[in-house]
């Protein structure tokens, strides 16, 4: 497994080593160690992952941007493990230096890349193929009543989706997202990330 730092710190890229023959592929999706061993040191410890859930969506549907508020914050590795996807976290933290700004990166059946996005970041993704399978692992349980979210159609995050506005997909829920400027995040610079 390699780890990729991105332009904002805590927020990386996880490659898996995929080992592959004329039969297909094989390689180790998570393991505990090895994320000990190569991320925990990145984070300056541990992370305990206790949920994993999974989401099937078309093309042009756009989930975020999501988070969970103190106390049941979240951090996520995610994974498109059909089609493909644009992945974006962005920074919510209150006096943060990369506050408003975001990491994207297309997760795809055939890159096998993986997303890590702390906690006191704003979580979504943009489906770029016809359909796309995307799973996440948790280091909190969901807590419907701590959910959190800002547009995802906000234009000031400059954001390139990768898809028309006008073939943009979102749940009711995520059209009333506020804009960033007219948000008030419930983190700041201390949070602790992982």
């Amino acid at each position: 497994m390699e780890v990729i730092k991105t332009s904002i710190d805590g927020v990386l890229i996880i490659e898996p080593k995929v080992l592959g023959d004329k039969r297909g592929y094989f390689f180790e999706s998570f393991s505990q160690r090895e994320f000990d061993e190569k991320v925990a040191p990145i984070l300056g410890h541990t992370i305990n992952f206790v949920q994993d859930n999974e989401s099937m969506s078309s093309y042009g549907v756009m989930r975020g941007l999501h988070f969970q508020r103190p106390p049941y914050t979240q951090s996520k590795i995610v994974r498109c493990v059909k089609g493909a996807v644009l992945d974006v976290a962005v920074d919510i933290r209150k006096g943060s230096s990369t506050y408003g700004q975001h990491v994207a990166v297309e997760l795809t059946e055939n890159n096998h890349r993986q997303f890590f996005v702390p906690r006191g970041f704003a979580h979504g993704f943009a489906v770029l193929s016809e359909t796309a399978v995307f799973q996440y692992k948790c280091d909190e349980f969901y807590h419907p009543e701590a959910d959190g979210g800002i547009s995802i159609l906000d234009s000031s995050l400059g954001i390139d989706w990768k898809i028309p506005t006008d073939k943009a997909n979102l749940s009711e829920k995520d059209t009333k997202h506020a804009l960033l400027k007219d948000f008030d995040s419930p983190f700041d610079i201390n949070i602790k990330l992982y």
